[in-house]
This record gives C-alpha cells, structure tokens and sequence, in this order.
C-alpha cells in the first residue's frame, strides 16, 4: 500500500493538521506560534525563579515548578510536529512518534490534572491549619504528593499507549487531527475498539472527576474557613492565594470536560481540534502569568533578577 505521494512508509500516520495555507489560517497559525513561544519563555523563567530564589522554596512553589514543567513537556510534546509537517507540506508521522505522542500527552495531561487536584489540599491545609502546615506539608509530603501526580500519569500513559499501539490499523491511515490523539487514530483501526473506548471513557471520567473533587472538597472547606475569619483583610488574602489556582483549574478542566466527556454523537472533529489547541497551548501560556502577575513574591523574584541582570551588563 502506498501513503499520499510516497512521503511516508507504509507504517506511518498521515496528520491532516488543523491548518490549511489559507490567508486566514496562515494568521492563525503565526498566532499560535506566537503563544507557543510565550508558553516556551514563560514556563522556563518561572521554573528558573522558583530555582534560584530562596523565598520561593515551599511547598506551593514547588509544586507550581511542577506544573511549569508538565506544562513545558506538554506544549514540546505535539506543537513542534505540527510546525514541521505545516512548514515543509509533509504530513506523516512514524508508527513509534505516534505511539510516543499518544504516550506523553496522556501522561501529561493526567499528571497535572492529578497535581492541580492536589495543590487545592495545599492551598486548604496553608488557609485552614497555618500553624501545621509545616508538618502537614513537609518536604516528604510535598515529594509524595509530586511522585505520585507523575507516577500515576505514567503508568495511564504507557498503558494506553501500549494497548492502542496494539490495534491493527489499515487504510490510508489518515489521522485527522494536528498530532495523534487516541479517539481520533483509534476511528482507524481494523477492529472493533468499543469496549476498549467505553474502558478509556471510564478512566477519563475516573482521572478528571477524583482531582476534581479533591479541589470541590478542598475549597468548600477553606470558603468555611474564610467565613469564620474576624477578619475581613485575612479573609481577602485568603481568597487571593486561592483565585490564581482556580482559575488554572477551570481552563484545564473546562477544556479536558469538553474534549472527554461529551457522549459521542456529540463530538466533531473540528471542536476537538480547536479546543484541543486550547488545553495543549493556549492554557500552559496562561498558566505562568495567571500565577505570577498576581503574585508579589514571584514579581519580586523577576525584578530581582532583572536588577542582577541589569548591574551585570553594566560592569
């Protein structure tokens, strides 16, 4: 079997992208470029912060370089095909980058879904008990909680990864989508795949809703906490510690609710591929200003390091 022009081997995938050479998509596709770059810069300056300044090595910043990493590995892991196959006309991809796509994207998406679920007990244990929260988050606790956010999106990556890579898949192998999305090359293969879908779309629901209500949980119990508070002051400070983390958790689970948990008559490639942009891009740009512009201490570490900068091109 030959594959659109002879560009690819008989293995490979053939990405259709969400772009065409159009006057209209050629604007969009230089504005994602453009948030890809910004997501790229802002993620690597946040984690470079959080690294050298000793104000911001605790708990909740560790575990925001966590997500500045996963958000760094996520945007590395389907932007730069897709830049590649749109910028040189070829839209193959190897059987092994498939399955290597499909494998990270999952892990990711699964490890930071799991670790924003997380960083609500954080932000509930630093509001509801401050005089424990040493103890309750300790540097143990802080590691347990990060390796088991990875641990648990690397073991649902490589399972997926494996089981889909396993289907027989015939036809022209036409994958319509920017990078391999599981739902979309498993519309390809050779077999029935249903009770496999229904066992994914249960896993989804599993991996997005237990974060999820974690987070519920967790401010439901702080919202108590706030109410009691004396304070008014305290009771503001409180909420604006916690509406950068909110606002991280609802573009993520806005988006991954819409890609995931819709029933299936429901789903047009088209949606999936621009709200696909939207939790692959859109949201690891978002996430370093949503943490730092609001924050003073991460402010204070950037215009340090700027005056360092500064003094250094100086001498």
């Amino acid at each position: 079997m030959e594959i659109q022009s002879n560009q690819s081997s008989t293995d490979d995938f053939i990405l259709l992208g969400i772009f065409s050479h159009s006057p209209t998509d050629l604007v969009l596709f230089s504005l994602v470029m453009v948030v890809f770059t910004v997501a790229l810069c802002g993620n690597v300056i946040l984690l470079f912060l959080i690294y050298i300044d000793p104000r911001l090595h605790t708990p909740m910043y560790f575990f925001l370089s966590q997500l500045s990493l996963m958000d760094l590995m996520l945007v590395c892991t389907n932007v730069p095909k897709m830049v590649v196959n749109f910028l040189s006309g070829r839209k193959s991809i190897s059987f092994v980058g498939c399955g290597i796509q499909i494998g990270l994207f999952v892990c990711l998406v699964g490890s930071e879904g799991l670790l924003l679920g997380l960083m609500a007990y954080d932000r509930y244990v630093a509001i509801s008990h401050p005089l424990h929260y040493p103890v309750l988050m300790s540097q143990r606790v802080c590691l347990q909680i990060v390796g088991s956010s990875w641990a648990f999106g690397i073991i649902d990556g490589v399972i997926q990864m494996v089981v889909v890579m396993t289907f027989p898949y015939c036809g022209w192998r036409e994958v319509n989508h920017f990078f391999c999305e599981m739902l979309s090359l498993l519309k390809l293969a050779c077999i029935d795949t249903s009770i496999f879908e229904n066992v994914i779309y249960a896993c989804c629901v599993f991996m997005l809703f237990l974060p999820f209500s974690i987070i519920v949980a967790s401010y439901a119990r702080i919202l108590r906490a706030v109410l009691r508070m004396r304070s008014a002051q305290a009771g503001k400070k409180a909420l604006a510690t916690c509406s950068s983390h909110l606002t991280a958790v609802s573009l993520f689970y806005g988006a991954a609710m819409f890609i995931y948990l819709r029933p299936q008559r429901y789903r047009a490639p088209s949606h999936d591929k621009v709200v696909s942009i939207f939790y692959t891009v859109l949201t690891p740009m978002l996430n370093p200003f949503i943490y730092s512009l609001r924050n003073r201490e991460v402010m204070g570490a950037l215009r340090k390091g700027l005056d360092h900068c500064r003094i250094g091109s100086q001498h």
